[in-house]
């Protein structure tokens, strides 16, 4: 199972490389076999058609001593008849002659004498069966003893009136050793030839599905590079085989409905979130009005100019409409923050010193630094570095419970590649599951007091100077920022200077 599983996750250029390899091996493999097989079958005919040639050979010879001898052809006189004429053809063909009677019957040899006696003086009844029933009259008995292979033929010895006289036996031992030869010689050269052409289909099969599979694998790239919020190009692959500019035409045509779907997307959330945004902006500026209200009301129907309190009232409703006031101004700069995307200034800054610079402001002995080097430059906002420092830290120290027991807040900046990190880590409270995905969302906040601005605002900073912001949290352990920026050589021999860059 696990190997039918492991063949099913083969790529298309391994299965159509293993296809051709296993296509050679399989032709070849057949080839031998219909090679072999025909050298056998040659061997087979060869030496059929030598004992029915040297059969026919003897019975013709055979046919003239009977039309010369002067014994009468009967069946007892065969023996007389062939008494000294039956070594002569034996020597003549080449062959062994037994000739029996009609009841199978051994009657004459041409074997020696001692040897004789080694011979079956019977026909097997099973073989006389046989003879008599075919109506050819000749019957090839075939045998393999010790591992040779031998044929006895068995025929009627007939008179001139073609009447049956005896039954002649050839004893034939099959000569296969030149086949044998020739097979081996031809399987020799057989393996030779194909382990040149194994090695030349393998070549040929890796540039082949190479080939084939080349146009899939960069339709394969591209598809894994396309991204919907991103400008993705069409593929343009020239001549190429039909199956493969049908599967490039419906890749472009998926583009092109991508991109449509893209823009509509983007400028549906676009709407949507200016439909939040205004919903936010109205709740926070609605919030202080009724109080403001309310302190109006409440001045206008207590106003009393006899009142000898009157300045102190005037005052205290004064506070509170300045308080009010404020609130608004603060809702409506925050508001203004998150809209307003930073320029991009391309200031040389060295992010060590400018980390240590925003955590001055704060006062907590528990916040602490440390950087691997003094130097690591990039390119960017000084102020927008400072606001992203300074958002951090301060989320941090506000994530502690008041009975927390040594608080900490580490910042720690150091470098890994090309990129510079910052990490800003704490143990407070953490950040619960359910809202780990929505904690760069705008307006979403866990404090009683704010706007859930602050994160969205530095997401956005952090990712208009190429970098990113990721965290990591665990419930009631604390919590981890890493702000990612990308590291940017110093300009001319600015580093080798005393004065470096901050």
């Amino acid at each position: 199972m696990n190997e039918r599983f492991k063949i099913k996750r083969w790529s298309l250029r391994t299965r159509i490389f293993m296809s051709m390899i296993l296509i050679t091996l399989f032709a070849s493999f057949l080839i031998a076999i219909v090679a072999v097989y025909q050298f056998k079958k040659e061997a087979r005919d060869y030496n059929e058609d030598r004992l029915e040639r040297k059969e026919a050979a003897i019975k013709a010879h055979m046919n003239y001593v009977l039309s010369t001898t002067t014994y009468p052809m009967t069946a007892e006189n065969l023996p007389l008849i062939f008494r000294e004429r039956i070594h002569e053809l034996s020597n003549i063909h080449g062959m062994e002659i037994n000739i029996y009677d009609l009841n199978g019957h051994l009657l004459k040899s041409s074997k020696a004498a001692f040897s004789v006696d080694t011979i079956n003086s019977n026909i097997p009844p099973k073989i006389l069966k046989v003879l008599r029933s075919i109506a050819e009259k000749r019957f090839v008995d075939q045998k393999v003893n010790d591992g040779k292979k031998s044929r006895s033929s068995y025929s009627y010895i007939k008179d001139n009136k073609f009447k049956p006289l005896g039954i002649l036996n050839l004893p034939y031992i099959e000569d296969d050793g030149y086949y044998d030869k020739e097979t081996n010689n031809f399987l020799m050269r057989f393996v030779q030839v194909y382990s040149f052409m194994l090695l030349l289909s393998v070549i040929i099969a890796y540039f082949l599905s190479s080939y084939i599979t080349r146009s899939i694998k960069e339709i394969s790239e591209r598809i894994k590079e396309t991204r919907l919020n991103e400008v993705n190009e069409k593929i343009d692959m020239g001549d190429s085989p039909q199956e493969i500019s049908l599967l490039v035409d419906a890749y472009n045509n998926l583009i092109e409905d991508l991109d449509e779907s893209a823009i509509k997307l983007a400028q549906s959330e676009r709407e949507q979130a200016w439909r939040e945004m205004a919903k936010q902006v109205a709740h926070e500026i609605k919030n202080p009005l009724t109080p403001m209200r309310l302190t109006v009301q409440s001045f206008q129907r207590k106003f009393d100019p006899a009142d000898p309190n009157i300045k102190q009232k005037l005052d205290e409703y004064s506070k509170t409409l300045i308080q009010q006031i404020d609130t608004m101004s603060s809702v409506a700069s925050a508001f203004s923050s998150f809209a307003s995307m930073p320029a991009q200034q391309n200031e040389t800054l060295n992010v060590v010193k400018i980390v240590q610079l925003a955590l001055e402001i704060f006062n907590e002995n528990y916040i602490t630094f440390h950087s691997d080097e003094p130097y690591i430059i990039t390119r960017m906002d000084r102020t927008q570095l400072i606001r992203i420092i300074t958002n951090l830290v301060k989320n941090a120290t506000q994530a502690f419970d008041e009975n927390q027991h040594s608080p900490t807040v580490d910042v720690r900046v150091y470098r890994e590649g090309d990129k510079a990190m910052i990490m800003v880590k704490d143990n407070g409270k953490g950040i619960t599951i359910e809202n780990k995905n929505r904690i760069f969302e705008p307006k979403f906040t866990t404090k009683t007091s704010g706007m859930g601005l602050g994160l969205g605002i530095i997401k956005n900073i952090v990712e208009n100077y190429h970098g990113t912001i990721t965290f990591e949290s665990e419930p009631g352990q604390g919590t981890a920022f890493l702000v990612t920026l990308p590291i940017t050589a110093p300009e001319g021999n600015e580093m080798e200077t005393n004065e470096k860059p901050i």
